[in-house]
């Protein structure tokens, strides 16, 4: 019986896409391997929340989630050093980081390489070079390393010095909103939704300016939800003038997201660059068509489902919004495409592959 230490010292409740990973991907690993022991080092914060969904023991590693430099020290030492006293069989980092030397076989999910290939798109940028050297770090002790997409693994092989065998591509899923009433879509008018944080990279700005190039009377309402504070984008739509038509609405609650997918007529995405797209999935799961930035990742996650532009294209952009949102049919057939495409990323494909790399990683002992 494998023992596997699982490290979520970045486990806090508010890292997004890869808290997702982490929570949909040990659910699945627990009935897929019911015979393996799972011990989960969490953070401080994420010791405090909702554990349900992890499929064995749970660690208080007293370690903040949320200060990075605890956390970077955590991650670079306090994880092997946990793994020796507890003489776990691997250690898997589903967070990018992890020990930068261990005695057992380690995994490490590596999402993405933003720090490398779009440092300018950063919110952090002091933050930059320290995060490759650690990434750096991680990679070299890894016996093994996951990654969400063909564009990842491409990157991984550009900027670290890797084995190429050791790279593996396991993409993620979708998540399956419930409450959502397909039925309910345009009942209060054109509508286009975006969800995401304001990190540079989401090219947020595009949205209301494609918005902007419309005519007045062809232009959908837009909800853009996920900011918080204060948001960066309010002086852009004063500036434009288009407060009636853009409502930013910061965090949302579940119910808010069900009545959003409900009605939309789709959802943008204008990103520069991603590791992976899980909104996508989710969009295309729930029935809404789906508006995407032309990159990699995005052709690899929507395939033929979705209608591309290129991110930095503003007109580009307001075509293809004009395109859908005045064609009832060209909807329905996104969604039809929409469904089937999301049906190819499960998350039991995920665990299945994962765990196929976990015992790879075991046989190099």
């Amino acid at each position: 019986m494998p023992r596997v230490l699982v490290d979520l010292l970045s486990y806090s409740g508010t890292k997004g896409g890869m808290e997702v990973y982490a929570r949909e991907l040990y659910r699945k690993l627990g009935e897929l391997a019911p015979s393996w022991e799972f011990i989960g080092y969490f953070s401080r914060e994420g010791f405090q929340l909702d554990r349900s969904w992890f499929p064995g023991e749970a660690i208080d590693s007293g370690i903040s989630g949320e200060n990075r430099f605890a956390w970077a020290y955590g991650e670079l030492f306090a994880v092997a050093r946990h793994a020796r006293k507890l003489d776990v069989d691997l250690i898997h980092s589903p967070a990018t980081l992890g020990p930068r030397r261990s005695t057992m076989p380690t995994v490490v999910t590596i999402h993405d390489m933003l720090y490398w290939s779009h440092p300018e798109y950063m919110s952090t940028p002091l933050y930059t070079e320290p995060v490759k050297w650690m990434e750096r770090q991680v990679a070299r002790n890894a016996t093994q390393i996951i990654t969400d997409s063909p564009g990842s693994e491409s990157a991984i092989h550009r900027y670290l010095t890797v084995d190429a065998s050791s790279v593996h591509v396991v993409p993620l899923a979708g998540g399956h909103p419930e409450g959502v009433d397909r039925s309910l879509a345009n009942s209060e008018g054109p509508l286009v939704i975006a969800m995401g944080n304001r990190r540079p990279h989401k090219n947020w700005d595009a949205l209301p300016r494609a918005v902007a190039l419309l005519p007045p009377e062809r232009r959908p309402r837009v909800v853009i939800t996920g900011g918080r504070g204060v948001d960066p984008l309010e002086p852009l739509i004063d500036e434009l003038g288009v407060g009636r038509w853009v409502e930013l609405r910061g965090w949302v609650s579940d119910a808010d997201v069900a009545h959003l997918y409900s009605t939309a007529t789709a959802l943008a995405i204008p990103s520069l660059a991603e590791g992976f797209s899980l909104p996508t999935l989710e969009a295309m799961s729930a029935g809404v068509p789906v508006l995407l930035s032309d990159i990699d990742v995005h052709r690899y996650v929507g395939g033929g489902a979705a209608r591309f532009f290129p991110p930095t294209d503003v007109a580009a952009f307001a075509e293809v919004i004009d395109e859908v949102v005045g064609d009832a049919d060209l909807q329905a057939q996104m969604t039809a495409a929409g469904y089937a495409q999301e049906r190819l990323f499960t998350w039991e494909r995920t665990a299945r592959e994962t765990l196929e790399i976990f015992e790879r990683a075991l046989a190099a002992r």
